[in-house]
């Protein structure tokens, strides 16, 4: 529940910070738990993703599993199809705030953790997904062209019913931890 003067005392304290979207997801909108626990207004509030990112507040996604399970996907996409739809944040911020994000907010971007270049630590997860896809919050608000000329990384399509992505192999320090290809 983060409300105006709250966001503003997080940017002035460069407050980093990790949020479940699975939560909003499992309890979020005006028939979950959050409503009846808390009361319509009150629960509508939680869980502001949009605020947050477009306030520039640095954000890390997280399951806090076993309470929500652990499934980086299931985070991304309860962010990109929030409950409130002007609280929806684009598959690409989703996807930054799942990968990237945790890095960031453990004081490690510096180090290139988190990024796909060379000279950066060797920490990947390559998946299959059936449809590769750009994904903007609102189409009305898209920050980035969706023209494939435009080089913008296709992501896993996340449609409510779109299948998830499944992991072939997983890398950390360069040495491969998780490997379907043999």
């Amino acid at each position: 529940m983060i409300d105006a003067p709250a966001l503003a005392r997080l940017l002035l304290l460069g407050i980093r910070l990790s949020v479940q979207p699975a939560f909003d997801a499992a309890w979020g909108g005006a028939d979950g738990l959050y409503a009846s626990r808390l009361g319509p207004v009150r629960g509508a509030g939680l869980n502001p993703i949009a605020d947050l990112a477009a306030a520039g507040v640095p954000l890390a996604f997280g399951s806090d599993a076993p309470v929500t399970p652990l499934d980086p996907w299931a985070a991304v996409r309860a962010a990109v199809h929030h409950h409130a739809v002007d609280q929806r944040i684009s598959a690409r911020a989703a996807f930054r705030a799942a990968t990237r994000g945790g890095w960031r907010a453990a004081g490690l971007d510096h180090t290139g953790a988190g990024e796909l270049r060379i000279g950066a630590p060797a920490h990947l997860a390559v998946w299959q997904a059936d449809h590769l896809v750009v994904q903007a919050a609102h189409t009305r608000t898209s920050t980035w062209s969706t023209d494939a000329r435009a080089g913008t990384p296709l992501l896993p399509e996340l449609g409510p019913d779109s299948p998830a992505p499944t992991c072939l192999r997983t890398v950390r320090s360069g040495v491969v931890l998780f490997d379907t290809f043999g």
